[in-house]
């Protein structure tokens, strides 16, 4: 049975808008959307080691903003429209300033969240960081207490993230919870959605695991796309269990695509009932501590990064370079594999970036796909994963791996695979890179 010959799960409207497209307001020719949500990567000191670890935090860089440039650029942040600002790390709170920083988003008119492991985020901090004005804490907490303190690095600290949330929520905090979903933890989520709903939580964000970073060293850590079978599974009552305590479940961008558990899955998202593609550069932007700005908080490398706030300012790298305009900018025809041939291509625009590329060294072609992992089962075919390539060792670094589609049958897949998926590592990229010096005033012209 060929591809084109699977039954279609899901149909979707023909004329639903691509992704980058669905403002409230027209954008006129060559507008830029304005990013609703910063992410920005405070420092990159931490004080946990976690196996699945990005941007492999620990050490802060090595020249990270002070505190008048952090100021600085809360004001860029607001004069650019953006409506709310998540400190993440490394670890946020091990900077002594941020608590002036808190107070500066809150005073700009937008809203403060910080995302923490939360080992050791005491009342006191809490109570501080509220009292600057932070109005929301999420957690990571990665399965069940053996589990998250295995892939944390950290004995106890599973009792100290509840005891996080605990501190947040008595300071008054709105109190949410994330989790990654790897072969580690992948059977704990109900047990710990039961956790989280005691806690207090008002949302809950889950998302895969990427190869990238720590967990491109350990590719033990990785789900196989076939796996996503049993997880949806269980997701399925994990989401009916959510919905029934009144606990908002946010999909990480990496988690779904049109699978029938979708709508259910998107459902706190208003309107939204399916995925729309990746938004890196759209609805978003990341910023890693130095002041390099992003189109996505999960990536790095030139072929994402827009360049130096400190050289450039903010308005000018969002809406001029190449690497902050990537996703509005392609085509069906930059997709390949399966993806391209997909029912969906041109909405799903093969799913999350930072899953994809750091995968097969470019975006395009994403294994990691509720429906794609039904569509090969109907098939009788499987995908997994096998890594021919180490990562790196800086932030965000990843090696490069190979996705083998064989015979779910064991007897069958004995003949070998059925089809191999190379990696693919040529992206064309702004030829003005971090690294170089951006002639902002060309490219302007150039508009």
């Amino acid at each position: 049975m060929g591809f084109a010959e699977v039954r279609r799960r899901l149909p979707i409207v023909a004329s639903l808008p691509r992704a980058g497209t669905r403002w409230a307001k027209p954008l006129a020719p060559g507008q830029r959307p304005t990013p609703k949500l910063a992410v920005w990567e405070f420092t990159l000191a931490c004080d946990q080691k976690c196996r699945a670890c990005g941007p492999r935090a620990g050490r802060a860089r090595s020249n990270e903003l002070t505190t008048e440039e952090a100021l600085r650029l809360v004001d860029d942040l607001a004069e650019l429209g953006v409506g709310e600002v998540d400190l993440i790390g490394g670890e946020a709170y091990l900077r002594s300033d941020v608590l002036l920083v808190i107070r500066a988003i809150r005073m700009a008119g937008m809203k403060a969240a910080i995302v923490t492991g939360g080992l050791n985020l005491t009342r006191a901090k809490a109570d501080a960081m509220v009292e600057a004005g932070l109005q929301q804490v999420s957690v990571s907490i990665d399965g069940m207490e053996a589990n998250h303190d295995a892939l944390r690095g950290t004995p106890g600290g599973w009792q100290r993230a509840f005891a996080a949330l605990a501190n947040a929520k008595a300071a008054g905090a709105t109190i949410t919870g994330n989790t990654q979903i790897n072969a580690i933890n992948r059977h704990d989520l109900r047990e710990l959605g039961d956790r989280l709903a005691a806690a207090g939580i008002r949302s809950w964000q889950m998302f895969l695991t990427i190869a990238h970073g720590n967990a491109a060293d350990d590719a033990s850590l990785l789900l196989q796309p076939y796996d996503l079978l049993e997880v949806f599974a269980d997701l399925e009552v994990v989401i009916a269990d959510a919905n029934a305590r009144r606990i908002k479940i946010w999909p990480g961008n990496n988690l779904g695509y049109f699978g029938p558990l979708e709508h259910d899955l998107r459902r706190a998202q208003n309107t939204d009932t399916h995925y729309r593609g990746c938004q890196a550069g759209l609805t978003g932007i990341g910023i890693e501590a130095d002041g390099t700005i992003k189109s996505c908080p999960s990536l790095g490398g030139p072929s994402n990064t827009g360049g130096s706030w400190r050289e450039h300012g903010l308005r000018k790298l969002w809406e001029l370079t190449a690497p902050m305009r990537y996703v509005e900018q392609r085509t069906v025809d930059d997709l390949w594999g399966y993806c391209r041939e997909c029912y969906y291509a041109s909405t799903c625009m093969a799913g999350c970036t930072a899953t994809s590329e750091p995968l097969l060294g470019r975006p395009g072609n994403n294994p990691y796909c509720h429906h794609r992992a039904l569509e090969m089962d109907a098939m009788g075919v499987r995908e997994r994963i096998e890594q021919v390539a180490a990562a790196g060792s800086g932030p965000f670094d990843h090696g490069l791996f190979r996705v083998i589609r064989e015979h779910v049958d064991p007897e069958l897949r004995r003949a070998g695979p059925v089809q191999i998926d190379e990696p693919r590592t040529s992206r064309e990229v702004d030829p003005v890179g971090p690294g170089r010096d951006i002639d902002l005033a060309t490219l302007e012209d150039a508009r």
